[in-house]
This record gives C-alpha cells, sequence and structure tokens, in this order.
C-alpha cells in the first residue's frame, strides 16, 4: 500500500469533529514548494554572512519592544 492509499485510509477513519484538526495540516502540505526569488536568497545569504561574521545588531527583548525601536527611526 502507498503512502497516498495509507493517508487516505486513515483519513475515512478519522470523525468528522477531528477532522477540523486535520485539514489544515493537509492544506499547508498540499502548498507547492516554491523556491525563493533573488531578492530573499541574496537576504538569507546577507543574514547568513551575519551569522558567520558575528557582525549585525542582535535584538533582545520583546515584539512590541522591536515594533516601537522601528517606528523611532
Amino acid at each position: 500500500m502507498s503512502n497516498r492509499e495509507l493517508a487516505k485510509n486513515l483519513i475515512d477513519q478519522i470523525s468528522d469533529a477531528k477532522l477540523l484538526y486535520v485539514i489544515p495540516y493537509l492544506q499547508g502540505a498540499s502548498l507547492s514548494d516554491e523556491t525563493p526569488n533573488r531578492e530573499t536568497l541574496e537576504a538569507m545569504a546577507e543574514v547568513q554572512a551575519m551569522i558567520d561574521n558575528g557582525t549585525g545588531e542582535h535584538f533582545d527583548g520583546s515584539t512590541a519592544d522591536f515594533l516601537a525601536m522601528l517606528s523611532e527611526e
């Protein structure tokens, strides 16, 4: 039995009430695997270089504090 057949058989055994919890996971898993664009790849490389070199600015605080700091700039 293939993984797809097994998954379909298991889904058939799940009650409708519990399917509410399974559906969001299946929706996420069904999204296509997109390749990041050039800009995203460059940003990821920049962050990795900052990690490797110990450069850049590290923020240690709450999200609210971070957003407040950004709005002040």
